[in-house]
């Protein structure tokens, strides 16, 4: 779209040039033929970008409706994640509807197939499986609706069967920046306390097939096939609709296990998985462990100045801005601009050390470099052109 206007600004610059020739110098046939093919591409090229403008100028985003599914726990990311798609949404006019289906796959088809059938202009799904995301998605698509997905259809890398649904913009963490940042500040501590590898750790995950941690869990498997990592054991819910619950249980069987010394560290692919660790690690009174994971919020936050002790770090991206970006996204898809296939947005890493009781998500910005940002190739995202879509 930037680009689109700044033809505009181009076109009338060469269009005020050609108007304002000597009239006393007698062109070549030649020259006049060349002038008129160039004022008829530039006359092309002015219309193709005028309808941009003229769109932005009508408004014609105002009074959209548009759907928000996420397929995780109602717990405070998702809230963020929420509120960034609402509170952009809000700003370009929209009613924007959103659900939440707990994990539970089967229930995230449905309402998705429930979505496409009311007649919503547009969807945002996140974190659909590979499994069945491209089927989902498809009737919408063939609708006509824009569609955006977070952590949901397969980024850079193709679906089940390697194929990327035509008209999805695919969004995500730089999952694998957010594990090598992770296990990278792990390994930096197990070294600074003269450690020697591999490093004896507790892995949890979920997977494989859901794609945010599978890509986190090649930089792991890397990691181990280098002699770095020696893995103990794998902790992983059953219960996705209750993760965290079903990782206190299972942390606290496994534990006994494992007596103080014997573990290098526990490495927390997803932050909910973490959560129920943690709990486990408390109730046996085990602050001999150090844990490293992945994701953040509040919640997360308070948690770690608790447990300074336990829990050392944390990598993730503001989960409000995944919201605001795919809404962007969106927006650009519905007023017929050219979107990018994938968008990825940076990763931070969060040490304990840098947080204070007082610390909520609205502070990250001012202790984290880079938190909140976000770079765009093509310039459309984050400049004056999306704000210029602003209705309020």
């Amino acid at each position: 779209m930037k680009k689109g206007l700044a033809m505009v600004l181009a076109a009338t610059l060469i269009l005020s040039a050609t108007g304002c020739g000597s009239g006393t110098t007698a062109a070549t046939t030649a020259a006049e033929t060349e002038k008129k093919t160039e004022a008829s591409k530039t006359e092309e090229t002015t219309t193709a970008a005028q309808k941009v403008a003229d769109a932005q100028a009508a408004g014609s985003l105002k009074g959209k409706k548009v759907a928000v599914v996420r397929n995780l726990a109602a717990g405070d990311h998702t809230q963020q994640f929420l509120d960034g798609c609402v509170s952009e949404g809000k700003k370009f006019g929209w009613t924007v509807d959103t659900f939440v289906t707990d994990g539970d796959d089967a229930k995230a088809q449905e309402t998705v197939a429930q979505v496409i059938a009311k007649g919503y202009d547009g969807l945002i799904v996140s974190h659909g499986q590979l499994s069945y995301s491209y089927d989902m998605l498809k009737p919408a698509r063939d609708k006509g609706m824009a569609v955006v997905t977070f952590d949901t259809m397969p980024f850079k890398g193709g679906d089940a069967n390697g194929l990327l649904l035509d008209g999805v913009t695919s969004t995500a963490q730089n999952d694998q920046a957010l594990a090598e940042l992770s296990l990278g500040h792990m390994m930096k501590e197990f070294e600074a306390k003269g450690g020697k590898y591999p490093m004896k750790v507790l892995k949890t995950f979920m997977g494989p097939g859901i794609p945010p941690l599978d890509r986190r869990n090649e930089i792991y498997a890397k990691l181990e096939d280098e002699g770095k990592i020696k893995t103990l054991e794998v902790i992983a819910p059953s219960d996705s609709a209750n993760a965290r619950g079903d990782m206190t249980n299972k942390t606290a069987a496994i534990l006994p296990k494992y007596p103080e010394g014997s573990v290098d560290a526990i490495w927390g692919c997803y932050d909910e998985l973490a959560k129920g660790v943690l709990q486990a690690l408390n109730d046996a009174g085990r602050t001999d462990i150090p844990m490293y994971t992945i994701d953040v919020s509040n919640d997360d936050i308070q948690l770690m100045v608790k447990n300074p002790q336990v829990w050392k770090s944390t990598a993730a991206v503001d989960p409000k801005l995944i919201g605001i970006v795919d809404t962007r996204l969106l927006a650009l898809k519905l007023l017929g601009a050219e979107t990018p296939s994938y968008f990825d947005l940076n990763a931070s890493n969060i040490e304990t050390t840098q947080l204070s009781a007082e610390t909520t998500m609205g502070d990250l910005g001012k202790i984290v470099d880079g938190w909140g940002d976000a770079e765009d190739p093509k310039g459309a995202l984050f400049t004056d052109v999306i704000k210029g879509l602003y209705v309020e």
